[in-house]
């Protein structure tokens, strides 16, 4: 695999529009950084100083949903897990401090991608609306699939309804919400039934391996956004490390998006 570029991520101060909860444990977060919203693409993520706590070194890395050039806006989704994210939860309108981005490369649509399949788990929800956004915007139709473990933590699919998707299936673990089980209980008929050119797909790993497995016997491309430890966002530390068929790669410069079939699941 041939060396990336160097890394395009700066650091821009960023001030808070909107920190709201949105589902259990999921936050929306909208911040003003008008150099960091004309530069970032669908895929592409960005490491947040969170303020509060001098012994907290590390950056945390997050996806991106949609970014407004315009506007100069960002908005993300991200769950509340840990200190840091807490720190970031509690952080309100008008407050601010330092992002780094864009990171990594992100979404790449094949040129003549008519229909395209969009799959989130999760949190894994917020870089799949940036893929369906792009892949709207490039002219193909769009069905989506979003899987949570359960209704109070469903979150994404009315952004998903707004941005022109065909249809928008919902799989919850315990069966509150639309179909009872993972997502592949609707990928894999959606695969056969549909002319699909390429799935796009983040979540929890097990679930991007299933996807990625069903897409390959469907014959269909598939690219996933794997979710690893970023520390420094643009390549120096090692911490990110993704096993392909090409090697060991970083995750922030090789990724973190990647075509299924060179990663070594």
């Amino acid at each position: 695999m041939a060396q990336p570029t160097p890394s395009p991520a700066r650091i821009h101060e960023f001030t808070i529009v909107e920190n709201v909860r949105i589902a259990e444990g999921v936050m929306r977060l909208t911040i003003e950084a008008p150099r960091l919203a004309a530069a970032i693409k669908p895929g592409q993520f960005m490491s947040f100083a969170v303020p509060g706590d001098t012994t907290q070194l590390i950056r945390i890395p997050l996806s991106f949903a949609s970014a407004d050039a315009e506007a100069g806006t960002v908005t993300t989704y991200y769950a509340v897990v840990g200190d840091g994210t807490r720190r970031l939860a509690a952080m309100g309108v008008g407050e601010g401090s330092t992002v780094l981005g864009p990171g990594g490369h992100g979404w790449r649509l094949p040129e003549d991608a008519s229909r395209v399949l969009v799959v989130a788990g999760g949190i894994g929800i917020t870089p799949v609306i940036a893929a369906a956004g792009m892949a709207k915007a490039a002219g193909a139709e769009v069905d989506a699939v979003v899987g949570a473990l359960t209704a109070a933590k469903l979150c994404g699919t009315d952004e998903l309804a707004a941005l022109g998707c065909a249809e928008v299936r919902v799989t919850t673990d315990d069966g509150t919400a639309g179909t009872k089980g993972f997502v592949t209980a609707e990928v894999g008929p959606m695969l056969e039934a549909g002319d699909y050119d390429v799935v796009l797909t983040c979540g929890p790993e097990p679930m991007m391996r299933a996807v990625a497995t069903q897409a390959e016997a469907a014959g269909v491309a598939c690219e996933v956004s794997l979710e690893r430890m970023m520390t420094c966002g643009f390549g120096a530390c090692n911490t990110c490390n993704v096993q392909t068929t090409d090697g060991m790669v970083g995750a922030c410069m090789h990724g973190p998006v990647f075509d299924s079939r060179r990663v070594v699941w």
